[in-house]
């Protein structure tokens, strides 16, 4: 016999539990002094086939942070290493990249929200939304079968969309990644190997190796790929062998744990408004930077703007968090890596070894001035980029396959 049914009223409905939908609700719980007081309703996936495995997600901010307590580790070293070996060390002061696990960013919302009066948390999956008068309507499922009706003001939907919008330029990261365990120290546990291009290189795109150490002994290490499509298992594992025995010298090991995951790095266009009072929110609202597929960051600036929006009784439209000269530059980036102009670990590899590293991870973060980014610039293969940016114009927009990529890591 199926759960009985339930139904809601709230001003908000956040769709998802995943990096956008917890960072929302989590502001939302928190209304600033003086601010308008918003109630809401999370829609989070129970146990089971619809919630999302764990993940990892990482980025940079100086200072202290609101999620640090939950923060796995911290580095202020980043390394990348060309494909002869040749290392290129970086002091990110006064930024820290972060490692933040999924499962410890849902303990403290949680715990938080808890404690809330403004926040219900309910654990059923959305089956669909729907326009109505003076709001919308999120019809979801219990796993007992108890169908959840939520009736709302405005609606948030972080599920990422089932087809990419068309777009001139589509490329993947994908990546799987082993946390290990090795007998002997080899891992360095000041310095992320943000970037390791001693892996053989894909005929199309790039790849890399990535290692977060978190002792000398314990690490996450992922293999990366830029390209048009993702590997089988037996491939990347394949290639995480080679990379920690060949690569690293990590001799014998133990996995402890796997993670796998694809990022969409287009310039399509996402549209953050699906009806009148439905949005979209994060990576399914173009939060991601296409030309590295970082996230968690632009999430934070996203879902902080559409708080400070409800709580100052405004309407509350996701802004777009890149903007458009970081979204050119990426796509006259990504078009250059498709089509070969560029030979994507040297432009890395030259990047980081020629830009200060604070200011790089800055622009990496599309924080960055228009003079800043002119100086990065003097550092790219300019007749490659030329050649892209002349062709970019006259590219059409294909619209990509279905997809429903796994849960990322940035």
């Amino acid at each position: 016999m199926e759960g009985a049914a339930v139904e809601v009223e709230s001003d908000v409905a956040v769709v998802g539990a995943g990096a956008a939908g917890l960072s929302l609700a989590l502001r939302l719980a928190r209304p600033p002094a003086g601010g308008r007081r918003v109630t809401a309703v999370l829609l989070a996936a129970p146990p089971g086939p619809f919630s999302a495995p764990r993940r990892t997600w990482c980025f940079w901010e100086a200072g202290a942070g609101p999620y640090d307590s939950a923060l796995t580790a911290s580095w202020r070293r980043l390394r990348v290493r060309s494909g002869d070996g040749r290392a290129v060390d970086a002091v990110i002061e006064p930024l820290r990249y972060k490692m933040l696990r999924s499962d410890a960013l849902e303990d403290l919302v949680g715990r938080i929200l808890a404690g809330s009066p403004w926040v219900t948390t309910v654990q059923a999956v959305a089956e669909r939304v729907e326009s109505a008068s003076g709001g919308a309507v999120v019809h979801a499922r219990r796993a007992d079968g108890g169908r959840v009706t939520v009736r709302a003001r405005w609606v948030f939907d972080s599920r990422p969309p089932e087809r990419l919008p068309p777009a001139r330029t589509t490329l993947l990261q994908h990546f799987r990644g082993w946390f290990v365990r090795t007998r002997r120290p080899v891992f360095d546990p000041g310095v992320v190997e943000l970037m390791d291009f001693r892996t053989p290189q894909p005929a199309h795109g790039l790849s890399f190796g990535y290692v977060l150490p978190t002792g000398p002994c314990e690490a996450l290490v992922e293999y990366t790929e830029f390209s048009r499509g993702p590997l089988g298992r037996d491939a990347y594992d394949r290639a995480l062998r080679h990379y920690l025995r060949d690569v690293l010298g990590a001799g014998d090991h133990e996995v402890l744990e796997c993670e796998q995951g694809v990022i969409p790095m287009t310039d399509a266009d996402f549209p953050r408004r699906t009806a009148a009072s439905v949005f979209r929110i994060g990576a399914a609202a173009g939060a991601t930077r296409p030309a590295t597929g970082y996230t968690f960051s632009a999430v934070q600036r996203q879902t902080g703007a559409v708080a400070a929006a409800l709580h100052a009784g405004r309407r509350p439209v996701p802004p777009r968090v890149h903007s458009a000269r970081s979204r050119y530059m990426d796509a006259v980036l990504l078009h250059a890596l498709d089509h070969g102009r560029v030979d994507g670990p040297a432009f890395f590899t030259r990047l980081f070894g020629h830009v200060p590293a604070p200011r790089l991870l800055r622009f990496l973060d599309g924080r960055t001035g228009l003079a800043e980014d002119l100086s990065i610039g003097l550092h790219v293969p300019v007749p490659a980029m030329l050649g892209s940016a002349l062709a970019l114009p006259f590219a059409p927009r294909r619209s990509a396959p279905a997809t429903a990529p796994p849960p990322a890591t940035t």
